[in-house]
């Protein structure tokens, strides 16, 4: 039996007012099995629960993937493990998939590698599988970052601006930009030592650390910056040629490897001198 009609509109308010959507959007449906199939009331109240938890789930994960800035095409689904061999598949899945036995103890991964080895691409792979575990992500460029931190300061809204990085991994994708200033190298280490040990960050960089004095001209905070990212720390160098540098003389190879057939094929003739 179908409830009154103004009975359905009160709990509909109702199950507005609490934010319950999914109920509201399948309650009639569900209490219209229940009468027909003699469900317990408990066993009803269970179904919508469940369903409203597990939508509530999927819309928290979709918000914290689009906060994340995170390219939707790098995940580890997409990630080529056999272009970076000294990089265990095994390791990093491993990473990815059990991410509080490392996020609560404040830890760092660093990606360390020449441009186009697919730093970022790796590291944004943990950042999404971490969000489909429940954590927050945020994926920035660190030039912006520290550029954004550095406005706040100047405005006095540095402690409101690093409040709401609360995320539970930061990932700082090109860690070794040559910075503009004193005043940018000293925000990088202040966002450094804020997160030392509190939260997490994952880095890549394309210096290994010995060119690091580029980034922190000052060698006392260079060493300092250098302790608290390898304090807990996993490293992962990608020691191998560039990604795209590989593509493109592929497909030069590819081209060359081509050519005489196409000529053959479009009636090209030789002549001999």
């Amino acid at each position: 039996m179908n409830a009154p009609a103004h009975d359905s509109g009160r709990l509909a308010l109702m199950l507005n007012e609490l934010r319950l959507p999914t109920i509201g959007r399948l309650w009639s449906e569900f209490a219209e099995r229940s009468d027909k199939e003699g469900w317990p009331a408990a066993r009803l109240l269970d179904a919508l629960l469940e369903h409203e938890l597990a939508e509530h789930a999927k819309r928290r994960i979709e918000r914290h993937r689009t906060e994340s800035h995170l390219d939707p095409t790098k995940t580890l689904a997409t990630f080529d493990f056999s272009m970076v061999p000294m990089v265990s598949k095994a390791h990093i899945t491993a990473l990815a998939t059990t991410g509080d036995s490392w996020l609560e103890k404040g830890a760092t991964i660093l990606l360390l590698g020449p441009p186009g080895t697919g730093k970022s691409h790796l590291g944004s792979a943990i950042g999404h599988a971490l969000i489909d575990a429940g954590f927050r992500v945020l994926f920035t460029h660190t030039s912006e970052l520290v550029q954004r931190l550095q406005a706040a300061r100047q405005t006095l809204q540095l402690p409101s601006a690093l409040a709401k990085l609360g995320f539970d991994l930061i990932i700082l994708d090109d860690l070794s930009y040559a910075y503009k200033d004193q005043a940018e190298t000293s925000m990088l280490f202040e966002l450094i030592v804020e997160r030392y040990e509190r939260k997490n960050l994952l880095t890549t960089a394309n210096q290994p650390f010995s060119g690091w004095n580029e980034v922190f001209p000052d060698p006392s905070m260079t060493i300092a910056a250098i302790d608290r990212l390898v304090h807990h720390s996993t490293i992962f160098e990608l020691n191998v040629e560039s990604y795209r540098r590989r593509k493109v003389s592929d497909k030069q190879s590819v081209r060359r490897q081509q050519l005489p057939s196409d000529n053959y094929e479009e009636g090209a003739t030789t002549i001999d001198t």
